[in-house]
């Protein structure tokens, strides 16, 4: 049956997620529901492009007595405060398979962005965000040669509510020993698609989406952003390349300017949603780098935003959500449609 004759605006359902094997439940009438939950004050702008208290600034100095270069393009380094550490010593525990503990090693690596504060990937240029692209890239290449590492993360976490500590502009890198949960859910699920229609995945349903045109958010000649079919988050994206990449490392020179300008075009468009900085966790999911072959992943990027109906009202998981399944009343046709609507020109006119 058509999806275009369901009542996918009306009624309750479910939705199934192809790349973890998951559902979610979409709820679209209860978004006529009063709210008299948790609202906050809206984030602040930075104001000033240096801070003097600020570790990631240039100049200024960092824990165990470390002082940053006067950088004036991106800044990388290995985390002062790393949840993963190199040569950690191998070691296993089981009890009766239900204690059961592994030791693993890694790298942390954090990148600023930009020397200046006050900066976002909202407000740099599309030159500027190339810079990070380059490095993001060259970092992943540079892990990935380790023969101890078999999966990089890239994520940034934006805002306070989304546990970022600093406000100036900068990501993360973790390096794992093993493939974690959510990668290796993934990593599985291609492979099974894979098997089963002897084609890929994302690039199988990127077709799809194209040719549904519903919730494309915006695009460009090598990227498109979408929030997908089964969505979780309000607003929820996904960042997926034309050309089925497998890693950063293999995208050409208009490729990575492109991925440039399609975190550009998003992340504006988040700022946009409430005129206000958008909080969000963004990461890519790359092909594991534990030498194995993977030639049907696909490169993509998740963005999950929590802000619900306002700058100022958050989406948490709880409730059945913990105890059942991810639930949804915002629905993915309908998130699209107001992030797609959107100016591309940032609200505060940087």
């Amino acid at each position: 049956m058509s999806t275009s004759s369901l009542p996918l605006t009306s009624d309750s359902h479910r939705r199934f997620n192809p790349l973890t094997g998951e559902w979610v439940l979409v709820s679209p009438h209860r978004t006529q529901r009063p709210w008299q939950g948790q609202v906050e004050g809206a984030a602040k702008v930075e104001s000033v492009a240096y801070d003097p208290a600020c570790y990631l600034c240039p100049s200024n100095s960092r824990a165990g007595g470390f002082t940053n270069p006067a950088y004036t393009g991106t800044f990388t380094f290995d985390n002062d405060f790393a949840a993963l550490l190199p040569g950690t010593a191998a070691w296993e525990s089981n009890e009766n398979d239900l204690l059961v503990a592994r030791s693993e090693s890694g790298r942390c690596r954090v990148i600023c962005f930009s020397p200046r504060h006050d900066l976002t990937l909202a407000r740099m240029t599309v030159a500027q965000i190339r810079g990070v692209v380059e490095v993001w890239a060259t970092e992943y290449a540079a892990l990935a040669a380790d023969p101890n590492v078999a999966s990089v993360q890239i994520f940034e976490n934006r805002g306070a509510i989304m546990g970022c500590s600093n406000p100036h502009p900068h990501g993360q890198i973790w390096a794992n020993q093993t493939q974690p949960n959510e990668l290796g859910k993934e990593v599985a699920h291609f492979q099974q698609y894979q098997q089963r229609r002897g084609s890929g995945l994302l690039a199988d349903y990127l077709a799809l989406e194209l040719e549904k045109q519903e919730r494309i958010v915006c695009s460009n000649p090598h990227f498109v952003t979408l929030v997908p079919y089964w969505a979780v988050w309000p607003f929820e994206t996904l960042v997926i390349s034309r050309r089925p990449a497998t890693a950063l490392e293999e995208l050409s020179e208009a490729e990575r300017t492109s991925l440039a300008d399609i975190l550009r075009q998003t992340t504006i468009r988040y700022d946009n949603l409430f005129q206000a900085p958008f909080p969000y966790t963004m990461g890519f999911h790359q092909r594991p780098t534990d030498g194995g072959s993977y030639p049907e992943f696909h490169l993509h990027a998740h963005f999950y935003p929590p802000l619900l109906r306002s700058a100022t009202v958050k989406k948490f998981m709880v409730g059945f959500e913990m105890l059942g399944m991810p639930q949804r009343d915002i629905t993915p046709e309908t998130a699209a449609q107001w992030l797609r609507q959107l100016a591309p020109e940032h609200y505060s006119g940087t």
